[in-house]
């Protein structure tokens, strides 16, 4: 399991490339992805969302422009550089669009927060950086009110006949796009391994009912490199 303090180091290090680097290697697909979660979490129509390993903050503001208005919605990381840009990327939001909108530090594995205090919590791309998915799997059904939904947008294990050809450019293009975005090649190198080693889709959702969900569906997207899953408390 990745190490916390290693994975803090590592995201402080290229927080200020981020977005950038994430545009670049999923060729714009990011966008689509988020879309898709956005989409998928307007159904519940939550008035209250938490977003956590919200980095610098896209999913949360796809959500917060997705949503009705008045949904509060509360990005948190424990990461502190991406939540700068993540309040950076706030303020200069026009001041009607920053309202419902928080970032606040937090420890996936030990979320400072009461049960039972968000209709949704959503996940993207967050779960294979926790040192116990477990155990933060548990803490997000903790935070959940009765009835409320788990969102996990996640890497996934690709179609078979696609996978060749991701793995190829995961272990040998991936790390040099990324280290000369970012100026941290080894950083990619590690994100690469934890994409391998993620679980696919069916073993995802075993973890996620044995955390104490039900309802648990999974959606495939981009060749099965990517997949939603979505669960109720």
């Amino acid at each position: 399991m990745p190490d916390p303090a290693a994975v803090n180091s590592m995201f402080a290090r290229i927080a200020r490339r981020y977005d950038l680097a994430n545009h670049l290697l999923s060729g714009g697909l990011d966008f689509g992805w988020r879309r898709h979660l956005v989409k998928a979490v307007g159904r519940q129509a939550p008035a209250e969302v938490l977003d956590l390993a919200t980095g610098s903050g896209d999913v949360a503001f796809a959500l917060s422009r997705g949503l009705a208005a008045g949904t509060r919605i509360v990005g948190m990381d424990f990461c502190q550089p991406m939540l700068d840009q993540a309040n950076a990327k706030k303020a200069a939001l026009p001041a009607g669009e920053q309202a419902g909108l928080t970032f606040l530090p937090g420890d996936g594995l030990a979320l400072p927060l009461p049960d039972a205090s968000f209709d949704a919590v959503t996940i993207s791309f967050g779960l294979r950086n926790m040192a116990d998915r477990h155990r933060s799997l548990q803490e997000m059904h903790r935070v959940l009110r009765p009835g409320g939904r788990l969102y996990v947008l996640e890497f996934s294990q690709p179609s078979a006949w696609f996978r060749p050809l991701y793995f190829f450019y995961l272990r040998r293009l991936l790390p040099s796009i990324a280290g000369a975005v970012t100026g941290d090649r080894a950083a990619y190198v590690y994100l690469n391994e934890t994409i391998e080693q993620f679980p696919g889709r069916e073993a995802l959702a075993a973890e996620i009912t044995a955390a104490g969900f039900s309802r648990v569906t999974a959606t495939a997207l981009t060749f099965g490199t990517v997949a939603l899953h979505e669960a109720a408390k």
